[in-house]
């Protein structure tokens, strides 16, 4: 099963959930569920069945959610090859202005050299990148009209059949 991020505020606060239930409200197996069991998520008491409290599960999923960021300091982007914030590479930092004010930000890695990216906007660049120089392109546009009719085209065979 693929990976997905789970919303915390699927779960009600007033609400009692047993295993199944909050396998079936997340998507998950039941098994990842004890699995949350055992990472610290907190039961009503220890009967059968195990009633897991709505506002338990709601901070225990925000909790894992905020364990697992990794925010990138000032002067790095993250790489997704080397799993890390990393400084851009030798070469130009450039910014992709999509629209007015936002757009992405694109650099080599210093390590790997695999091209990072990073959506941001065109104020913040000082804040994201201090001291170094980025080169403020204008995107391509997404589409673009033709006059020209397409060679790849079958018309002659539809006239003549």
């Amino acid at each position: 099963m693929a990976h997905t991020r789970l919303n915390p505020r699927r779960a009600k606060l007033h609400r009692s959930y047993t295993v199944a239930e909050t396998a079936r409200l997340f998507g998950v197996h039941r098994n990842t569920v004890r699995a949350w069991l055992k990472q610290g998520l907190s039961t009503i008491d220890s009967n059968r069945p195990l009633l897991i409290r709505g506002e338990a599960l709601r901070t225990f999923l925000e909790a894992r959610r905020a364990a697992a960021k990794r925010p990138c300091p000032p002067g790095t982007l993250y790489c997704f090859k080397c799993r890390a914030s990393r400084p851009p590479g030798p070469g130009a930092v450039d910014f992709l202005a999509r629209r007015a004010g936002a757009g992405n930000l694109r650099a080599p890695c210093a390590t790997c050299g695999t091209a990072m990216h990073r959506r941001a906007r065109c104020s913040a660049i000082p804040a994201i990148l201090p001291g170094l120089e980025v080169l403020i392109v204008e995107a391509p546009p997404r589409l673009e009209g033709t006059t020209v009719p397409s060679l790849n085209c079958d018309l002659e065979r539809r006239n003549a059949a």
